[in-house]
């Protein structure tokens, strides 16, 4: 297992034809920015899809008391083919939410596509559309020589989740493998205590975080935004930072060059990568 002291470098460049292909033999890591929580993560030679939102641009509607809620969803157009996304060798979904996990990316997956879930409740949700191979993350789950190992989080503050306790629980994934840096997707989550201990305990050379600083009206956001960006970067001073869930959904208030200025003024913007959508990130 790499970890961060052990990254070399991060570049970012534009995804091209055979994003569902293996990792190259350089031993890099690729997480490819597709549209909002959706991205690829390739490593050890197989390629993770996660949190696949496939809706055509403005089909689907505003999520309700949200900043921005008269917008129809998503913001922006799909980047890469769908067919291409579904040829990833297999599926995790953090949680069930409508912009991670839609009806167009159901009907494009294949159903014996293996599927990772972040309990026995969405697993069964997700058998019940017709997959027939749905596994529930654990802090020991294996797939093809690739450690995936679920962690906490927590979407929005206590009060917000009172209020709207729709949010439910979420997860993050830390991929790792002897051979490979070692990626942690944070999820739908704020800066909490367990992104903290995630931090603490696997050391990831590059962490994706959803930082689009969600809002429902009336309360604090329920992903992360500036601020908590720069918490993990304060917990982990070396590790390359991914922005993603970014300018594709209606509540999403935070833009990718406010984050940028922000990240300039605080002194962190060489730890701090903000892809495009279909942009590809090597570690």
């Amino acid at each position: 297992m790499m970890t961060g002291g052990a990254i070399a470098a991060a570049s970012l460049m534009s995804a091209t034809g055979g994003i569902a292909n293996a990792a190259s033999a350089s031993k890099a890591v690729k997480v490819t920015q597709v549209r909002n929580a959706t991205i690829l993560v390739e490593i050890g030679g197989v390629t993770f899809l996660i949190d696949p939102l496939f809706a055509e641009q403005g089909s689907l509607p505003g999520f309700p008391a949200s900043a921005s809620s008269h917008l129809s969803n998503p913001l922006v157009p799909l980047p890469l083919p769908q067919e291409d996304l579904a040829a990833a060798d297999a599926v995790i979904v953090t949680h069930l939410h409508l912009d991670h996990w839609d009806d167009a990316a159901k009907a494009a997956i294949a159903r014996d596509k293996p599927i990772f879930s972040q309990s026995e409740q969405d697993a069964g949700l997700i058998r019940a559309d017709g997959f027939t191979d749905v596994r529930v993350l654990t802090e020991t789950t294996e797939f093809n020589g690739v450690s995936l190992i679920k962690t906490g989080g927590q979407h929005g503050t206590d009060a917000t989740l009172e209020a709207f306790p729709t949010m439910g629980d979420v997860c993050g994934v830390v991929f790792s493998h002897p051979e490979f840096s070692t990626v942690y997707v944070a999820g739908d989550t704020i800066w909490n205590t367990h992104v903290q201990a995630a931090i603490d305990t696997h050391k990831p050379a590059a962490i994706v975080l959803n930082a689009g600083n969600a809002v429902m009206m009336g309360f604090d956001p329920i992903i992360m935004g500036t601020e908590d960006v720069l918490s993990v970067h304060r917990a982990a001073p070396e590790a390359i930072l991914i922005a993603s869930h970014m300018e594709a959904i209606n509540h999403c208030i935070l833009s990718r060059q406010v984050l940028r200025d922000f990240s300039v003024q605080e002194g962190f913007e060489q730890k701090l990568l903000i892809p495009a959508d279909g942009e590809v990130v090597t570690i």
